[in-house]
């Protein structure tokens, strides 16, 4: 009689659905015994299921999702059929087995995993799901291993929830306390584009196993829900995913610079001061982060705590409207204030939000607010209940709407797991019916940055949000990422890498750390050594760029002005400015389409077996590949190269990969501590004019001039390619009903002939400028003998200060570069540069005369051009001991008929950063490099 019932319901659902079904969303329900499963087909590649005891919710209605999903109108699947217990997509089939209610996915014509129940009828339950022909597998949001490595994915790991319920701020010795946020999401990939994501969309705590096979999954929870996408590669997997959980909107242009932080600035007087050093010092710099002080900072284990005033201590920060004001105007900085949960006991809030039922209840529907105690570094009080929409509209009107009216640009959501908590609380929810603390405790900062991007919805400005915790969704608030208070340790610095790659996978494209590291006594090396590869690093993957740390002593340095090696961070920075244009094109594809700003290789490359695990390497968009360092005195290391042609970035060294490691990359160059970083074959990159007159991101210059020039570095390829840059007034929403200006770039090589074109701009914004000096910088392999523009010849100019003094034309720059400009033309134009290649890059061969060593040290050249480290001795060039002990070598790529200084100089093969044991004696060497090909031998002598 029971195999009759299951009969019969499969049947029932055969007939409903029987046959061919076009634009409509797909159910069907299958019975075994107390058991029911419901599939719910959105897309042709995407599949919604719910499994569970009892005997479900029928078809008629869509299946229940939580806060984490965004995307509920999905149309259907193009096409759809079912044959007995086989449903089948244009993308996918889906096959259940009678009795025990297993489901077998494939994509259609290979099999992607079988998940079957686990223990359904307990509490804690789950899936198996078969690990099959997967090889690896991505995402499942933030958690760092142990040992610190930047590589690994999650097969043969186990992820593990954080704490009691999920999300949780962990310690361990290798990073310090870091987070544990909880983004439900798994991308396997296997042989030949085998791929799926899978997202388990469960608000409860949950441990993936992934060890063996199967594969297990376990959570809490009523019902399992979970989704499968489909889809010819991980771009198209992560698309849908950002489509079901929601695109990230443009952060502020300014989210894109540094944003200095501290535990924590006292006053405006200390912010002033460490603003004076980075101006000093040639730095630019966005923003400033406030910790604690801004408010009044907390009193321990008192109720009289200032813990959730969300106003300023105006004794230490006071007139900050008119503060405020004069740093946007003056200074070109922002703030960004940092704002807790809690709420003193005695505080008037904590009695206002209690009287309007605001607080996080101890136990029941009419009971009193919570009392937290426990870990009361804060003070002691209660939570507001982010899961009442009515309590956080309230707190955004009453207490975050006047600092925004103030001018107060970002808001730091911290301690959002949330960290302290009573395990018998009561809220208004999440899940229908459900009210105790596992019931939301996973989508808690969740709901606490909906409300923010709510309270923005009725403005024209953009959300600015960094936050510690998270969960399926939370990009699409507008919400930047940060590991929490992660230690200074190299071991931590690689690891994040690791975590990076995840997160990137996870949806959150906007993901950093406290640079530096929040916990300086876990330090285990050199500080400095540490700093500079740190922020390096930062500079090149985190937005914001934002040095933190604890200094409550007031003893400790976070700017980059003040700590580490100072000529790198500056380099680093001026770089990271430099390429916003960049960066903030790929941040509008990434709210336009879902494409991750900073993907892990395997995003694009995942057939290549060498980067399935490794984090050591990452991409910034399509087109830029940038390697981590993470260690004790590199000096130097390899790097892989997928196949293609790749031009390293710093240098413009052509380098041709069959998929292959490049030994010795150097990690000094031109006298700075650089991440080796090289460009595609064909990339475009738009960059921002950039010098020691640039203050911020948008543009505000010490002397104020207006440098919008549009400058777009170009790498020569024969395969026609083309970048979109993106603009936009960098502040307001506008873009989301079209205040946005586009520019089509493109490059194309044959033969001895590269073009370069900047297509007519379509579209605008307030601000936008109508005419504009157009540059390019044409990385190509050789020198050019002729660059017109729109068909009329350019001035060549034989040095890089005549071409700046001049209007338009072109030079050869040496090293592979080649810079031509037109004058201020209409943006509305079409303009158009052709160059004519083949001048053979100037060279000289460098000789120096009684070079006797020691053990460990070697002879180098050093001069006044870039290819000979800009008088650097850590970015010089080594020489061969050819006829001991005279050191010869040959440079190649000079700038042409360019006068060049330089000296022999005895060198360690050691220690940080590097310096000259021994200088060659008297006055500098100099020559002449010739306009093409070789010029001869240049000697120098000890």
């Amino acid at each position: 009689m029971k195999r009759a019932l299951v009969m019969l319901a499969v049947l029932l659902g055969t007939f409903l659905v029987a046959g061919e079904a076009q634009a409509a969303v797909q159910r069907v329900q299958f019975t075994s015994g107390s058991t029911y499963l419901i599939v719910e087909f959105l897309d042709d590649d995407l599949v919604h299921f719910e499994l569970a005891a009892g005997t479900g919710p029928g078809t008629g209605s869509a299946l229940f999702t939580t806060p984490q999903v965004a995307k509920k109108d999905y149309t259907g699947p193009s096409t759809f059929s079912q044959n007995g217990n086989t449903m089948t997509t244009a993308s996918m089939k889906v096959e259940v087995t009678s009795g025990t209610l297993c489901v077998r996915v494939s994509d259609p014509a290979r099999l992607l995993y079988e998940a079957c129940p686990r223990n359904l009828t307990q509490a804690w339950k789950g899936l198996t799901i078969t690990k099959g022909s997967i090889q690896n597998a991505y995402g499942l949001g933030e958690q760092f291993f142990m040992g610190g490595s930047s590589d690994g994915d999650w097969v043969g790991r186990s992820r593990t929830p954080g704490g009691t319920y999920g999300n949780a701020m962990a310690y361990d010795t290798d990073n310090g306390p870091v987070g544990n946020a909880q983004i439900p999401v798994l991308f396997g990939v296997g042989a030949s584009n085998l791929n799926y994501g899978l997202l388990l969309d469960q608000v409860y705590k949950q441990e993936w196993n992934l060890t063996g096979d199967p594969w297990t999954v376990d959570t809490w929870g009523d019902q399992l829900r979970w989704y499968t996408m489909t889809g010819p590669d991980l771009p198209d997997l992560r698309k849908d995913y950002m489509e079901l959980t929601g695109r990230p909107p443009v952060p502020p242009k300014k989210a894109f610079g540094m944003w200095v932080s501290e535990f924590g600035y006292d006053n405006w007087a200390e912010i002033d001061s460490r603003l004076n050093g980075l101006r000093a010092a040639k730095f630019p710099v966005d923003g400033f982060v406030l910790d604690l002080p801004w408010f009044g900072g907390v009193t321990a284990g008192s109720d009289n705590t200032r813990m959730g005033t969300l106003s300023w201590d105006t004794t230490n920060f006071p007139n900050p409207t008119t503060t405020i004001s004069d740093y946007q105007a003056t200074k070109g900085i922002g703030l960004m204030t940092i704002e807790e949960s809690y709420v003193g006991k005695n505080l008037p809030e904590h009695a206002d939000l209690a009287t309007r039922g605001y607080l996080v209840r101890a136990g029941c529907a009419t009971c009193s607010p919570v009392y937290l105690t426990a870990n009361d570094w804060w003070g002691r009080g209660g939570m507001i209940d982010w899961t009442q929409d009515a309590a956080a509209d309230y707190w955004q009107t009453t207490k975050r709407q006047p600092l925004i009216d103030q001018g107060v640009m970002g808001h730091w959501l911290d301690l959002g797991e949330p960290e302290m908590y009573d395990a018998a609380d009561w809220t208004s929810g999440v899940l229908p019916g459900k009210h105790a603390h596992a019931d939301y405790h996973n989508v808690y900062n969740l709901k606490w940055a909906e409300s923010i991007a709510r309270g923005y919805a009725s403005s024209t400005k953009r959300p600015f949000v960094l936050a510690r915790s998270g969960a399926a969704g939370m990009q699409r608030y507008g919400v930047a990422m940060w590991s929490a208070d992660i230690g200074s340790k190299l071991t931590a610095l690689a690891q994040q890498q690791n975590a990076q790659l995840h997160m990137s996978m996870s949806g959150i494209d906007y993901y950093g750390s406290d640079i530096g590291g929040f916990r300086r006594e876990m330090l285990d090396s050199d500080l400095n050594e540490l700093y500079t590869q740190w922020f390096a690093d930062g500079a090149w993957f985190e937005v914001p760029i934002r040095p933190h740390t604890e200094n409550l002593c007031n003893c400790a340095q976070t700017s980059p002005d003040s700590i580490g090696h100072t000529a790198s961070n500056l380099a680093n920075l001026r770089q990271r400015y430099e390429l916003a244009p960049y960066y903030y094109s790929l941040a509008h594809r990434a709210y336009l389409y879902g494409e991750p700003v900073v993907p892990p290789l395997v995003y694009q490359y995942q057939n290549d077996a060498n980067v399935r695990e490794m984090g050591h390497e990452k991409l910034i968009g399509r087109d830029l590949l940038v390697g981590v360092v993470a260690g004790a005195n590199e000096r130097k290391r390899d790097v892989y190269l997928p196949a293609g042609s790749w031009f390293d970035y710093a240098t413009g060294e052509k380098l041709t990969s069959t998929g292959q490691w490049f030994t010795d990359r150097p990690l000094w160059v031109g006298g700075a501590f650089r991440l080796p970083a090289f460009a595609r074959a064909g990339a475009i990159i738009p960059k921002m004019y950039v010098d020691d007159k640039t203050m911020n991101v948008v543009g505000k210059r010490t002397d104020a001039t207006t440098r919008n020039e549009l400058v777009a570095r170009v790498y020569a390829d024969t395969t026609a390619s083309t970048f979109t840059l993106y603009e936009d007034d960098g502040a307001t929403t506008g873009y989301q009903s079209g205040a946005v200006r586009t520019t089509q770039l493109s490059q194309q090589l044959s033969g001895s002939t590269a073009t370069v074109t900047v297509a007519a701009s379509s579209g605008t914004y307030t601000g936008a400028p109508a005419s504009r000096t157009n540059v390019v910088e044409l990385v190509s392999g050789t020198q050019a003998s002729a660059v017109t523009l729109n068909g009329t010849a350019l001035t060549q100019h034989a040095t890089k200060a005549a071409f700046d003094a001049a209007t338009s034309g072109w030079y050869n720059a040496g090293g592979n570069l080649i810079v031509a400009k037109s004058a201020s033309t209409g943006v509305t134009t079409a303009k158009t540069f052709v160059f004519t290649l083949g001048q053979a890059p100037a060279s000289m061969t460098f000789r120096c005369d009684n070079g006797t060593t020691t053990a460990g040290q070697s002879v180098y050249a050093v001069g006044s051009v870039p290819q000979l480290g800009d008088w650097s001795v850590a970015s010089a060039v080594k020489l061969s001991p050819t006829a001991y002990p005279t050191w010869t070598g040959t440079i190649a790529k000079l700038p042409p008929n360019t006068p060049v200084e330089w000296k022999c100089v005895k060198r360690q093969e050691a220690n940080f950063p590097d310096t000259a044991d021994q200088w060659q004696p008297g006055a500098n060497n100099t020559f002449t490099s010739p306009a093409t090909g070789t010029g001869g031998t240049t000697t120098g002598a000890f």
